[in-house]
């Protein structure tokens, strides 16, 4: 039998489930909800951006679209209360590192950047327990390039070190709901392009030349990875890094 064949005869991996995509309008988020409808499921996109997610809606066939800042628990949790019928499986790509340090910025905006993250994702835990399946899955995305000290990162080392230990006990305050966490490192991503400005190119090229796998990673391959994780149901309270080997490298 042929390859050709086998492939044709596979069942979508996610037909007939349910996903949200928190931050869905572009980058890892719109790959993912693309991955996830390829492989049969109805998705619900969320973003801030009410005409780019529109567009992405429009894109890969999305019938449920809402705008609102995922960061406000309001409207966070009022968008979980009105999903119709139970859900399997969560994705949250919203929010933003922050590259500063904390000793240049008032003492509130640093309390911010301290806790946006962590404070989002206690609050999607908290607002869809009662709306996924017990064999679903919430994942977080996190990153990885901040494990090593440098100046001025400060504030994303403390978040990034902090965010594996909350998802594993959030795997334990959900069980048998699963919780678990991707660590990115660069990825090839509109977010990227708006941070780095004029030096994309550059740092594109520098990871071309010291990557162990020779190339930029890109969000379709971080959105291979979260449906992996939406359909092994043995996986949970787990962080899975995904950087090309960008750790392995100075």
């Amino acid at each position: 039998m042929s390859t050709a064949t086998i492939t044709a005869q596979r069942e979508p991996e996610l037909l007939g489930q349910t996903v949200v995509v928190i931050g869905g309008s572009a980058g890892i988020g719109l790959e993912t909800a693309r991955r996830a409808r390829a492989e049969g499921a109805r998705v619900f996109l969320t973003g801030r951006n009410r005409d780019r997610l529109d567009q992405a809606a429009r894109e890969i066939g999305v019938e449920h679209a809402a705008a609102f800042d995922a960061n406000d628990p309001t409207h966070l949790e009022s968008f979980f209360r009105d999903l119709p019928g139970p859900i399997n499986h969560v994705m949250v790509t919203a929010g933003a590192p922050h590259y500063r340090s904390p000793l240049a910025i008032p003492p509130e905006e640093a309390r911010h950047d301290l806790t946006e993250h962590l404070l989002l994702a206690l609050n999607v835990a908290r607002s869809a327990a009662s709306k996924v399946k017990p064999t679903g899955s919430l994942i977080f995305m996190g990153g990885t390039g901040a494990r090593r000290p440098r100046p001025g990162l400060a504030i994303v080392s403390t978040v990034t070190v902090a965010f594996p230990a909350l998802i594993a006990n959030l795997a334990l305050e959900l069980a048998p709901v699963r919780v678990n966490l991707i660590a990115a490192g660069f990825v090839d991503t509109p977010l990227s392009a708006s941070l780095l400005g004029e030096d994309l190119e550059k740092r594109r090229n520098e990871l071309r030349a010291t990557l162990p796998i020779r190339r930029v990673v890109g969000p379709a391959e971080v959105a291979a990875l979260a449906v992996h994780i939406m359909t092994n149901t043995a996986l949970t309270g787990a962080t899975y890094d995904i950087d090309g080997g960008q750790q392995l490298v100075s």
